[in-house]
């Protein structure tokens, strides 16, 4: 079968031969229906050294996945061939406290796990082929009625992951609170959407792009912000010089960092989401009081099944573009420019 790889770290990835995945006991072969490309995909081409993660090249790309079940593994039961599955995407050692709770991307115990910190195509081949090894049955949740897995594939990580930096803040985010969305790309334009649905927020969105206000603005944003020296007072004039009740900054660099940090309120969440490499001096008086900063990674099992069912009440859909797999690369390079409005879907 044909597989999109990365050889080596700096390089671009190639579409090659490779023999099919065969199941051992306890795990699963999926027939992969849809596997997204992520920003975090260009990273891992561009951004690493080898020893940097504790795991390396050569693996398929893919790490957002759904499929149906094509074969099981020895041992494997309640799963029916052909069934449609998410692959849940982060893969811990399984016997920690956190991955017993579901959240593995907090694994305790990374050296114990496929790929110490990551998972199926990150580090273990991934999806970007027309089958994939599930290595263990718990990482795949049964996708709900009526949901294709080429849509279901970007919210194994696009959805889920702006998921559960959003659930984690609901308490703060009841009727009259505002969130403000920085960064309305692949990830930031379904965290817009997930307020929309699970929350009373009132949305403001920041972004240096006019087609991605618009996104913002069609999926119910509520204030447009074009990201700039103003954007901060427009943010304290819109909550009345309050501030935010909850920042979710999908970019991750020092100027977005800056303007999070600069529109909290008081008691309020800064959550910084997105991996651009920047930081934030934190001192005393430098944040509100009582404002609390965190960094997320992707999210639960449990929260993904949440997510799903989001997909398939039509509450949450991202934004998408399918290719073939002779079309990734070139998916993975309009990524790069910056010309890829929302997600990209390879539909092997």
């Amino acid at each position: 079968m044909r597989a999109l790889r990365l050889m080596s770290w700096k390089s671009e990835p190639v579409l090659t031969e490779v023999e099919p995945p065969v199941p051992g006991p306890g795990q699963v072969v999926v027939k992969i229906g849809g596997a997204g490309a992520c920003h975090s995909d260009l990273h891992l081409m561009h951004d690493f050294e080898e020893g940097a993660l504790g795991w390396g090249p050569p693996f398929t790309l893919g790490h957002e996945n759904a499929g149906w079940v094509h074969a099981v593994g020895d041992g494997v039961t309640g799963l029916s061939i052909g069934a449609p599955v998410a692959v849940y995407g982060p893969w811990g050692c399984g016997d920690c406290p956190r991955c017993r709770q579901g959240v593995e991307p907090y694994c305790e115990n990374p050296g114990a796990a496929p790929a110490p910190g990551g998972g199926g195509g990150l580090g273990v081949d991934g999806g970007m082929a027309e089958f994939m090894l599930v290595h263990h049955v718990r990482h795949l949740v049964p996708l709900p009625a009526g949901l294709d897995p080429v849509k279901a594939a970007p919210l194994t990580d696009a959805g889920l992951t702006p998921y559960h930096a959003i659930r984690r803040s609901w308490p703060k985010l009841a009727p009259g609170s505002t969130a403000v969305v920085i960064g309305v790309g692949g990830l930031g334009h379904v965290g817009v959407q997930i307020l929309k649905a699970t929350t009373a927020a009132r949305i403001i969105a920041v972004d240096n792009r006019k087609e991605a206000l618009e996104l913002a603005e069609k999926y119910g944003a509520d204030l447009m912000v074009p990201a700039g020296s103003g954007a901060a007072d427009e943010i304290r004039k819109a909550t009345d010089g309050h501030g935010a009740d909850v920042v979710l900054d999908f970019v991750g660099a020092d100027p977005t960092m800056a303007l999070a940090a600069s529109v909290v309120r008081q008691v309020g969440d800064v959550t910084v989401v997105g991996i651009g490499g920047g930081t934030l001096a934190v001192s005393f008086f430098s944040i509100p009081y009582e404002a609390s900063l965190q960094t997320t990674y992707w999210g639960s099992r449990s929260e993904l099944a949440e997510v799903l069912d989001l997909g398939a009440r039509g509450l949450v859909t991202p934004e998408m573009e399918t290719f073939t797999l002779d079309e990734a690369l070139g998916a993975y390079q309009r990524m790069q420019k910056g010309t890829l409005r929302g997600r990209a879907v390879i539909v092997p």
